[in-house]
């Protein structure tokens, strides 16, 4: 089935039909729907090549990580490119993943660039936070970068607020009576985790009192959750501390964590001590709205901050597009609100 008999079905142009398939701006929105929606029902497929030549866009966009990363192997990960194909699904374009060695993602990034199968890139901010790869944001082509740029960087991105989330969540805990907070973080090279590492900090120091008794930074993962917190806790007694891990002499009455796999690692390792949430230690989670992962799987349901990681995905795609069209600026920014949603995991002292 080809363009002609599309355009007659619907009594249009050959060049209308032609225009809406290949995203010309020009083209009205019913228009496109009605093009889109016969080309569907006849199962019509344009040649990729003869559209690039066309239009000068290969519709696609490329989503770029290292190879070292575990990237595919996060949940997290996983919602935020669902939420970028859904986007381009619906726009009839293509996603192109790839994965580049690291210390060559520079040399990755303009091969694909120059292979004219991408017409934008999707970076994950670690990539332009890293001062060996931050050059990737010279190319001359149009990224969107996931999370805040450091290195006074100047990229569209989009990121959450998550200063203000973890100063809201430790003083949250500081209002119930928590003098003692452990925080669980991930890689504090990255602006996300040293912007929930000086969050917590300004809430404590709001307060006047309270402390940050553990500090753990790394890989967000179950594994480093429950490690972290074991080692924690001393061996030799329920609920005492190794002084050579956290440098305290009692444990946190509780913990904020920067993934909801941190927050069931921390808690599988307290229930292996003996120790019950949130009778003995309360606990919060960012969790991302992860899908496979929702805060009520764990027991009690988790206490989050919140903010969906699919509809950060959706919205780097819209980005992207308008990237591409000129509509945005390089230095557009956007910073999205996480919301503090009470489950059961955390306590009020004293009751």
């Amino acid at each position: 089935m080809g363009l002609k008999e599309i355009a007659g079905e619907l009594g249009l142009s050959l060049t209308t039909v032609s225009r809406a398939l290949n995203g010309y701006p020009e083209v009205g929105i019913e228009t496109r729907r009605r093009v889109l929606s016969a080309a569907e029902r006849l199962n019509y497929r344009p040649n990729a090549v003869a559209r690039r030549l066309a239009t000068g866009r290969a519709n696609a966009v490329g989503v770029v990580s290292p190879l070292s990363r575990r990237t595919l192997e996060s949940p997290i990960v996983m919602d935020f490119l669902t939420g970028v194909s859904e986007k381009l699904a619906e726009d009839g374009l293509n996603l192109v993943f790839t994965q580049v060695q690291e210390g060559h993602e520079r040399e990755g990034c303009e091969s694909l660039i120059a292979s004219g199968t991408v017409d934008g890139l999707i970076l994950f901010s670690p990539l332009l936070e890293d001062e060996r790869t931050a050059s990737l944001a010279e190319l001359d082509f149009p990224i969107v970068a996931h999370g805040r740029p450091l290195h006074g960087i100047s990229v569209p991105s989009l990121s959450i607020d998550n200063y203000e989330a973890f100063r809201q969540a430790a003083g949250h805990l500081l209002a119930r009576g928590h003098r003692r907070i452990g925080l669980l973080n991930g890689d504090e090279r990255q602006s996300y985790a040293m912007d929930r590492l000086e969050g917590v900090k300004a809430a404590l120091a709001d307060a006047g009192e309270g402390e940050l008794v553990l500090a753990a930074a790394g890989e967000m993962s179950f594994e480093r959750g429950r490690d972290a917190v074991a080692q924690m806790l001393d061996r030799q007694g329920v609920g005492a501390v190794s002084k050579e891990v956290s440098g305290a002499e009692a444990p946190p009455t509780a913990l904020l964590c920067s993934s909801i796999l941190l927050a069931l690692g921390a808690g599988r390792a307290l229930r292996e001590r003996g120790l019950e949430i949130p009778r003995d230690v309360s606990i919060i989670a960012h969790d991302d709205q992860v899908a496979a992962l929702p805060p009520i799987l764990a027991w009690p349901a988790l206490t989050t901050t919140t903010s969906s990681i699919r509809a950060a995905g959706r919205r780097v795609a819209e980005l992207l597009d308008a990237r591409i069209r000129g509509e945005i600026a390089a230095d557009h920014s956007e910073v999205w609100k996480a919301d503090l949603v009470e489950r059961e995991s955390v306590r009020v002292l004293g009751r």
